[in-house]
């Protein structure tokens, strides 16, 4: 997996963001998240997905950012995405276009985000998305504790040790 495609997904999953909507988002602890990825699988070439597990440093304000970067993200790429609230859970359905493809997603999250969250989607492609026609994918958030030390807000490490600040990274591509 390349690194640009590694920081999106790694930004989209740490911060689950999604427009401002009539339900609010809930924000999440401060501290270090730990956040495993995976578990999909896809009907085509691509096949069963391998998962990824990585940590997030956060504060209230990185947290917030990273939200606003999806709703950014979301704008120029969804023509709908619904968040409600049914039984407890936050049910989000959206239709977005990657590339030449329109991946329509259904996803429930569940948790209570000071300690726990996850999230469940279904997607269908079509056309195909790299040889995939459908996907799941699972996202399983923790929170562990304090940041570390070395760590501020906006870094993430990836399962492999590579480090990266999403908001810096972010802020380097709006600069070019």
């Amino acid at each position: 997996m390349n690194l640009r495609l590694s920081a999106v997904m790694a930004c989209m999953a740490a911060a689950v963001a999604l427009p401002a909507l009539a339900v609010d988002f809930p924000a999440r602890k401060p501290g270090l998240w730990e956040i495993q990825t995976g578990g999909g699988s896809g009907e085509g070439a691509a096949g069963k997905s391998a998962g990824h597990t990585m940590q997030q440093c956060i504060d209230a304000a990185s947290d917030k950012a990273l939200r606003e970067m999806g709703q950014g993200m979301g704008k120029d790429l969804c023509s709908k995405q619904e968040l409600k609230l049914e039984s407890g859970k936050l049910v989000m359905d959206s239709v977005c276009k990657i590339g030449n493809t329109v991946a329509t997603s259904h996803a429930v999250m569940t948790g209570d985000f000071s300690s726990t969250y996850r999230m469940e989607s279904k997607s269908s492609y079509s056309p195909p998305l790299m040889g995939r026609t459908e996907g799941t994918a699972v996202i399983e958030a923790r929170w562990i504790g304090p940041c570390k030390p070395d760590q501020k807000p906006g870094d993430m490490v990836m399962g492999n040790g590579m480090k990266m600040n999403v908001l810096e990274m972010a802020g380097a591509r709006g600069k070019k």
